[in-house]
């Protein structure tokens, strides 16, 4: 399969954004997905994820409450909504996918990776 991530941009403190991540390639449905991030300097980090029916997700303790994960298998599309950025939300963002039942958390155990797409809140 492959990733296609966009919807990152420049944003104030406290508004929102939208990344989408679309997908290519047959099955998407039995894929879990995920987003990660990171920053400069610092290691990619788990933000969020969601099983393959949607009907499990897992957030890091940094996005709960104000980063929703979904997906719109019909159109083979994963979405992060993020709500009261922060300038430490500052990153590349990456979609993952992994052809599993499990919710995926660890970055080591996604087999696909995006691109990524830039996430950039001033304070």
């Amino acid at each position: 399969v492959q990733l296609q991530a966009c919807g990152g941009g420049l944003v104030q403190a406290g508004g929102s954004l939208r990344l989408s991540c679309a997908a290519s390639g047959r099955a998407f449905s039995s894929y879990a997905m995920g987003w990660f991030r990171q920053a400069p300097g610092k290691e990619r980090e788990f933000v969020a994820a969601i099983s393959w029916s949607g009907d499990r997700t897992g957030y890091a303790g940094s996005a709960k409450g104000r980063f929703t994960i979904s997906r719109d298998n019909a159109k083979n599309t994963v979405y992060l909504q993020m709500n009261s950025l922060k300038p430490e939300d500052t990153a590349i963002y990456y979609c993952a996918a992994d052809q599993t039942l499990a919710l995926v958390t660890s970055l080591r155990d996604y087999r696909y990776w995006g691109q990524g797409t830039l996430v950039t809140v001033s304070s």
